[in-house]
């Protein structure tokens, strides 16, 4: 999610700061909210946009890229 999306303007780092990198959906007080796979956590992000009526392509598009992201390259 991009930051300058998210209703809370990020994720909180442990000392209550807010974080530059993750969205407050992803991280909160210095750790990350979802504790599955990768895979596991796309395939959740992709249920949650088409829920919320993105095509199911878009969203498969959307999340495709997140194996590049700096949280689930230290996986």
């Amino acid at each position: 999610m991009p930051l300058r999306e998210d209703p809370e303007g990020g994720g909180t780092e442990a000392d209550g700061t807010k974080s530059a990198v993750y969205c407050s959906y992803c991280y909160q007080n210095g750790s990350f909210t979802f504790t599955g796979s990768r895979k596991e956590f796309q395939e959740f992000c992709r249920q949650k946009m088409i829920e919320k009526g993105m095509p199911r392509f878009t969203s498969w598009l959307f999340t495709r890229g997140m194996g590049r992201l700096e949280r689930w390259k230290k996986r």
